[in-house]
């Protein structure tokens, strides 16, 4: 079990506090960024990289992904992990976004 975490963010910290018992290894994605072929992986098991972007983010609207296709957001996430939406619990061959926190209780 992986949680993609940024201790920053409030949902994530929530996120982290609801797996507590679960020992999930923790991610620092900011410091640790996933590769394209891992953000890949993992936007096949949400629904697209849409699902996991970041759209309120500035850079989101400063590099013109408002009208981008898969790939181009995929490229994106992996140049800035700050577009990429957190945090993200990966367990079981499956992933869940942790918005709203409890999402992610079920792929435990």
């Amino acid at each position: 079990m992986i949680l993609w975490h940024n201790p920053r963010c409030s949902k994530s910290r929530q996120t982290l506090a609801l797996l507590e018992g679960h020992a999930p290894d923790v991610r620092h994605y900011l410091q640790d960024p996933p590769t394209l072929a891992e953000l890949t992986r993992v936007t096949g098991l949400l629904g697209g990289a849409g699902t996991m972007i970041r759209r309120g983010e500035s850079l989101y609207k400063d590099l013109g992904l408002t009208n981008a296709d898969e790939a181009t957001l995929l490229a994106a996430m992996a140049a800035h992990p700050i577009l990429i939406e957190r945090p993200i619990l990966l367990a079981k061959g499956k992933a869940a976004l942790g918005r709203p926190p409890e999402n992610v209780l079920t792929i435990l």
